[in-house]
Order: C-alpha cells, then structure tokens, then sequence
C-alpha cells in the first residue's frame, strides 16, 4: 500500500488540487509540504492534534515538513468557522505562544539536520507595504469569488470586518513566498481552510506561472457532526499542565461507541491490518479499542511512561485494579481550610471538579458527588485536615471526573 493508498484508507484526505501529482510527490518522498497553526493560545490543542500526526506520517516517507507558525496571521485571525470576530492579541502575547508552539511540535517532527523547517510568517507579513500588497497581489484576487468562499459564510451573517477579509490573501501570500524561498510544493490544511489554499495556488500560478498543490485533511467530527477536542470545561490541551495526561486519557477513552475505531484509523500509527481486524468489534470489544485507542494517543504526545500511569490510574478508579498513585491528585496547604474546616463546595472547587461555589452547590443538590466513595447530598458537609492526610482524599463529581485532595 503506498503512503497515499493509506491515507485514502485511514479516511484523511477531502480535497486534492490535483491527485495524480499529490500521489507522484508524496509517495515518492518529493513532497516539500507546509501546515500553518495560528498560535492563539499557549498550547497546542486536539484540533492540531490530526495534523501533526499527519505531518510525522509524510516525514516517515521522506517528504519534508514546514510547520509555518503564524506569528504574522495571528495578527489579524482566522474568521473560518466562526460566528464572531477573534479577540485581537498582543505581539507580546503571540511571541510567547510562539515559544510555546515550538516546543510542543517537537514531539511529532524531526527538526534535525534539515530534515524539517520551522518557520514563523512573522517575518515577512510584518514588514510588507500596504500599496505594494495593493500593487503586487490585490490584482490577483477577485473580491466576487472571495466572498463565495465557505470561510467567510458565517461571518456575513453578523458583519465580516475589513481586517478579516485579509485573512485569505495573508495565507495565500504565504504558500508563495514558502514556494519561492524553501521550494514548499504542497500545502495542507483542513477542510474549512479549501478557500484559502486555492488562493495559494492561484497567487503562484498567476504571479511565477508554475503549480503549486493543496490537499485538505478530514476534520475530526464525531457521530453527530461536531468538532471533537472539546469539554464542558474547554479544549483538551497537549499542554500537561492545561490538560493532564491523565485526563487526555480519560477523553479518549471515553468516546463514543460509534467515534473509536474512526480515531483509531485516523490518529494511531497501528497498522491498517490491526485496524482492520477491528471492524467487527462490538459491545465490550469497543471497550478494548477505547483503551487501545487512548493509551496510543497519550503515548503519543505525553510519552509511553505517562500513558502507563493514566491507564494504571483508569483502572484503579474504574475497574477495581491498579494504582491510584497516578490520578490526578491537589496538593493542600494550610491556607485552604477555614477553622481547620473545608467545606464541600470548597472542596470540588479546589479539586478542580467546579467551576465555582454556585457550580459545585449544584453538584451537590443534583446527587451527583462522592468523597470516599459515599454520596454527599447535604451542602452544609465538612471535612478537617486529617481527613486529607496520609493517602487523601478521592472526590468524584459524576461517572468520569474526580481527584484526589492530599494534605502532605
């Protein structure tokens, strides 16, 4: 099976520009290729997660990745997908979530001896002169067919800025001047991003009059159309200290019946035949390829080490094995008790389980925490320092979400 065979197999791949070439150049390790990530926070998140994964999979293959950090874009935001304006960010801010995003790509690419480029649009999108984007490359867009593109849908209904609209001709002018100063031939992204790279494509054509190419991967939706990588409490980060390795676990194995052996496909390294032999499974098998599933992806990006621990401490907590020394687990100070008292709504909230008294009050009403295995119903109930001292204390808040609060 060669390597774009598999991605067709895996279920990666939307839109191609021109798929004959696309195959010619991956398969054949001659793809110099680029993914663009817009650093609007300080960790990478699961809505990355698919394209680093595919960037390592061409670069397994000898084709050569970009991860083009867009220092510059963020600048102004990505109105694709989005119903409102992105908040405006700080140079400051971006700088930082730049080091950030470096750091975290690691993981996946091979920056060593060439092998990879990492590079930030920053530095040529800031220093360019309003009247020679005007001159240069404005000629090449037709505002007419700008605003069919499906990135800009959303925005029309409640107002798309001035400032927005430049997104499309910013990513274009990217792939250009990837083309020209490192020979970048392919672009990926994903499917909400189509409009953007054709611009790309067209920008090369039309200014050098050689071809360029574009592929968009599949976006990562569950079984009821929607984006996956998100929790009540927010996005799951590959930051450790924003989302646990323990808690990137649970999500993981705690998809959908219906959604688990499509991540397995589309985000493991397993080998299609295993994958294969997977399709059959049913009932308590779909279990086994949650877990399989889960520790694959934690390996993946925390290392196999943490992903041993969130498995052992799943266990523990849910099947009645293992160690519950790997659970998440709050360390309490002195200064969280009140009268060497804390109250239950303060517990949930310092475990991390609430959001707020209010929230962790609602909790509670509804029925739904247990601290030490005995349901609290009652919010007036309290618990003394000792009660968190030698092993803590294990506070769950529903099926799925709980900590342990220690007193060291």
């Amino acid at each position: 099976m060669t390597l774009y065979d598999e991605l067709v197999a895996r279920g990666l791949i939307a839109q191609v520009t021109n798929e004959e070439e696309i195959k010619n150049l991956i398969n054949n390790g001659k793809a110099t290729f680029y993914i663009g990530f817009d650093p609007t926070a300080d960790s990478l998140h699961v809505g990355h997660f698919m394209a680093l994964c595919l960037m390592k999979r061409l670069q397994m293959a000898g084709n050569k990745p970009i991860a083009l950090i867009g220092g510059g874009t963020a600048m102004i935001g990505d109105p694709s997908g989005r119903t409102d304006m992105r908040q405006m960010m700080t140079e400051e801010t971006i700088a930082h979530n730049v080091e950030c995003f470096k750091k975290q790509m690691s993981r996946f690419i091979d920056f060593s001896d060439g092998k990879a480029l990492l590079v930030n649009n920053a530095d040529w999108l800031m220093d360019l002169n309003y009247i020679d984007v005007l001159r240069e490359v404005g000629p090449h867009f037709s505002v007419n067919r700008m605003l069919t593109a499906e990135c800009y849908k959303q925005r029309m209904e409640k107002g798309l800025s001035f400032l927005e609209f430049n997104y499309m001709i910013m990513q274009s002018y990217d792939f250009y001047r990837l083309f020209q100063d490192y020979n970048c031939n392919l672009e990926f992204g994903g499917d909400d991003q189509w409009s953007n790279m054709l611009g790309g494509t067209e920008l090369i054509r039309r200014k050098l009059g050689k071809d360029a190419h574009a592929m968009t991967i599949t976006l990562l939706l569950n079984s009821e159309g929607k984006k996956m990588g998100k929790t009540q409490s927010g996005a799951v980060w590959l930051d450790a200290n924003k989302t646990s390795p323990f808690d990137f676990f649970q999500y993981w194995r705690n998809v959908a019946d219906a959604d688990v052996l499509k991540c397995i496909r589309m985000l493991t390294f397993l080998p299609m035949e295993e994958i294969e032999a997977m399709d059959s499974w049913e009932g308590a098998q779909l279990n086994t390829a949650k877990e399989i599933l889960a520790y694959e992806l934690t390996k993946l990006v925390h290392g196999e080490e943490e992903a041993k621990k969130a498995k052992e401490a799943s266990h523990a907590l849910f099947a009645g094995g293992g160690s519950l020394e790997h659970m998440p687990t709050v360390e309490l100070t002195a200064d969280d008790f009140v009268n060497g008292n804390m109250d239950i709504m303060a517990v949930l909230v310092r475990a991390g389980l609430a959001d707020s008294r209010s929230d962790a009050r609602r909790a509670v009403q509804q029925g739904g925490v247990m601290v030490a295995d005995e349901k609290v119903t009652d919010i007036s109930a309290s618990y003394d320092a000792e009660a968190f001292t030698g092993e803590g204390l294990i506070v769950k808040r529903g099926k799925k979400k709980f900590a342990k609060l220690i007193l060291r």
